[in-house]
C-alpha cells in the first residue's frame, strides 16, 4: 500500500506535521524557502543582528526519511501537487499549510535565508539612524515591534497609530489596561482611531525624515515607518473545485481539518477556515491533529481526531525581552486567564521559544 504524503509548505504547522509522521509515512515537504524562518523572532532580529541568524532553520534536518523538495506549488487535485519546475508529486494524502504572507519585518521578502538576514541588517541600521518612528497598526505585531525599539533606543520616539479604537479586542479589561500601562511606561505614543490619511512617501524601512497627514485631521512627521497589518492568505493557486475558499481567501475545512468533500486532503494553520487567530501556536495544534488522522487512516481506521478553537482569545504579546501580556486558558477551563509580564518574559519574550524549534529542525543550539 503507498503510503506518500505531499506536505505543501514548510512553515510552523507544514513542518510540525511533516516531522510528525516521517516515521508512519514517506513524506514528501515542498517548500520553496531554503530554510525555515521563526518568524515569532523576526522583530528581535531587526534590532539584534548579532542574534539575527537564530530564527533560519535549514530544512536538512527535519526529516530522517523524508524528503524536502525545494519548489513552489502551482496546482493540486486529490492525488498529487504540481509543481512550479514541472515536477509532478503523486500522492496518496496531502496537506495544504502554505500559510500567509504579512509586511515586512515580519515575514522576510525573500526565499534565501542569507538574502534575508542581510535584509534584516540593513534594515536595522537605518532604523538605528532614525530618531523617530512611526508604526501604522497596533495589533499584535506592531506593538511588538514598538517593545523590541523601545528595549535597545529607549530614548527613540515611537508612534504606534490605528484606526480601531482599543488594544486586543476580546481580551480581558486587565490585560488590555496592564498593556496601556506598559507602552505608557515605555514611552510609546499611541493613538488609536487614528491611521495615515495616505501611505507615507517613502517605503517602509528606510530612513528618510517625511511628514503625513492622519485621519483625525493632524499630521505626524518620523524618520521611517513599518507597516504592522494586512494579511495575504497564500492560497490563490488553489483550483477551487479541489479548495473551495471563502470570501476571505480560508480554505474550508471539517473539524478534523479535511478539506471540504475531500478524505484524504488537509488544510492547516493560516490557510485553514478556522474561527480562531492565525498564529504559529494554533498551527501547530492543527498539525497534532492532521497528523493523528493520517495514521489512523494509514491503520485503517477511522479518523477522530477534531480542532476545537477556544472560545476566547488567547496569545503572548512579548514587549522586548522583559516585558509584555498573555492570556491563556484558565486551570479551571471555564475561560481566560491574564499573565504578568515576568510570565510572558519566561514563557517567550527572552529567547521567544527558539529552544523548540532548535530541537524540532535538529540543529546545534
Amino acid at each position: 500500500m503507498s503510503r506518500t504524503v505531499a506536505v505543501v509548505g514548510g512553515g510552523y504547522g507544514g513542518a510540525a506535521v511533516a516531522k510528525a509522521l516521517d516515521e508512519d509515512a514517506d513524506v514528501v515537504l515542498i517548500e520553496p524557502k531554503d530554510a525555515f524562518v521563526h518568524a515569532s523572532g523576526a522583530l528581535r532580529a531587526l534590532v539584534a543582528p548579532d542574534w539575527a541568524h537564530n530564527i533560519f532553520f535549514p530544512y536538512d534536518r527535519l526529516l530522517r526519511r523524508g524528503t524536502v523538495v525545494r519548489d513552489r506549488a502551482v496546482a493540486v487535485d486529490p492525488r498529487g501537487v504540481t509543481l512550479a519546475s514541472g515536477r509532478r508529486v503523486d500522492a496518496d494524502y496531502i496537506v495544504l499549510a502554505t500559510g500567509s504572507g504579512y509586511p515586512y519585518p515580519a515575514r522576510p521578502e525573500t526565499d534565501v535565508a542569507a538574502e534575508a538576514l542581510a535584509r534584516l541588517r540593513a534594515t536595522h541600521d537605518e532604523l538605528a539612524r532614525a530618531g523617530r518612528v512611526l508604526i501604522a497598526g497596533a495589533g499584535p505585531v506592531g506593538l511588538e515591534l514598538a517593545g523590541e525599539i523601545k528595549a535597545v533606543w529607549p530614548d527613540k520616539a515611537v508612534t504606534v497609530l490605528d484606526p480601531a479604537a482599543e488594544l486586543l479586542p476580546g481580551f480581558l479589561p486587565e490585560t488590555r489596561a496592564d498593556l496601556h500601562r506598559q507602552l505608557d511606561g515605555l514611552g510609546v505614543d499611541l493613538r488609536l482611531g487614528v491611521a495615515p490619511a495616505e501611505p507615507p512617501p517613502v517605503g517602509p524601512g528606510r530612513e528618510k525624515t517625511f511628514t503625513v497627514a492622519t485621519t483625525d485631521g493632524g499630521e505626524i512627521t518620523a524618520d521611517l515607518w513599518f507597516r504592522c497589518h494586512g494579511v495575504d492568505v497564500n492560497g490563490d493557486w488553489l483550483d477551487p473545485a479541489v479548495a473551495p475558499r471563502t470570501a476571505a481567501g480560508h480554505v474550508r475545512v471539517t473539524p478534523g481539518l479535511n478539506v471540504e468533500g475531500h478524505d484524504h486532503v488537509f488544510a492547516l494553520g493560516d490557510l485553514a477556515d478556522v474561527a480562531e487567530a492565525k498564529m504559529a501556536g494554533n498551527a501547530m495544534r492543527h498539525a497534532e491533529v492532521v497528523a493523528a488522522n493520517i495514521r489512523a487512516r494509514l491503520a485503517g481506521a477511522e479518523p477522530t481526531a477534531v480542532h476545537r478553537p477556544a472560545p476566547f482569545p488567547s496569545a503572548l504579546v512579548p514587549l522586548g525581552p522583559s516585558g509584555g501580556v498573555g492570556q491563556i486558558p484558565a486551570p479551571s477551563g471555564d475561560g481566560p486567564m491574564a499573565l504578568p509580564a515576568a510570565t510572558v518574559a519566561e514563557y517567550k519574550g527572552r529567547d521567544l521559544m527558539v529552544g523548540r524549534f532548535v530541537e524540532l529542525f535538529g540543529r546545534d543550539g
